[in-house]
């Protein structure tokens, strides 16, 4: 089996661990990994501001990028519902961005759906997580139940949290257009977090703000991409 890695322009720039533990954690379980170096910006920025004109062209550079890819994985349920979800309603009567949106995957998605795998190892035994869930991830792709099966089936210890399933408040461009409601949504996250060790979620763009609010509030605990965590279930 062979998968192209997606990194996504956030992950790139702020979270790389995410992409070196994706493709660790893939190759562990014997799949093929490339990493096509072409790849730019999902376009969805631009679609989510409503320059669809704008954002066409990217999303016509990766079909290209990514013609060959028999699978396409993502540390980004964000970046994974834009080629999923949106790349049909972008270019309709495309049949390649059909075929591609229909082999894009999250990385946990693809580990539980694609691979049937539901345990990684032990490695986060003992460790007290709270689970972000992403509205993308969530809401779009339907991805809930997948990260946190493998975290538990890892040892980890999901803690409860009222708030796990409200929106962060970062939405992209919702954050800089109405910056004081989207603090607002933070710090309502930040305030209800449970007393975690590690702080995880799939998408970069939800941990960058978390990570913000709970810093000014003083709470040190780790802020960790899904991909991150999940490798180190994996290698103990």
């Amino acid at each position: 089996m062979r998968v192209a890695l997606f990194i996504t322009c956030l992950a790139d720039q702020f979270y790389a661990e995410a992409g070196v533990a994706a493709v660790r954690l893939l190759r562990a379980l014997g799949v093929e990994v490339d990493f096509p170096e072409g790849q730019t910006c999902c376009g969805q920025p631009a679609f989510n501001a409503g320059y669809w004109d704008e954002a066409r062209p990217l999303a016509r550079r990766t079909l290209e990028v990514f013609r060959e890819a028999e699978y396409v994985v993502l540390p980004s349920g964000s970046c994974a519902s834009m080629v999923r979800n949106h790349y049909p309603e972008l270019l309709p009567g495309d049949k390649e961005a059909l075929a591609l949106s229909e082999r894009t995957y999250e990385l946990s998605q693809f580990l539980v759906r694609v691979l049937g795998v539901e345990k990684l190892g032990e490695g986060l035994r003992g460790r007290k997580v709270a689970y972000h869930h992403g509205c993308h991830a969530l809401r779009e792709l339907g991805v809930k139940e997948e990260p946190l099966l493998l975290l538990k089936n890892a040892g980890a210890e999901l803690l409860p949290w009222e708030a796990a399933e409200e929106c962060c408040g970062f939405g992209g461009l919702f954050s800089v257009k109405l910056p004081e409601v989207s603090l607002a949504m933070a710090e309502r996250k930040g305030e209800t977090l449970p007393e975690a060790e590690v702080l995880t979620s799939t998408d970069a763009g939800c941990l960058l703000h978390l990570s913000g609010v709970l810093a000014r509030k003083g709470k040190g605990l780790r802020v960790a991409p899904l991909a991150t965590l999940l490798w180190e279930a994996y290698a103990g």
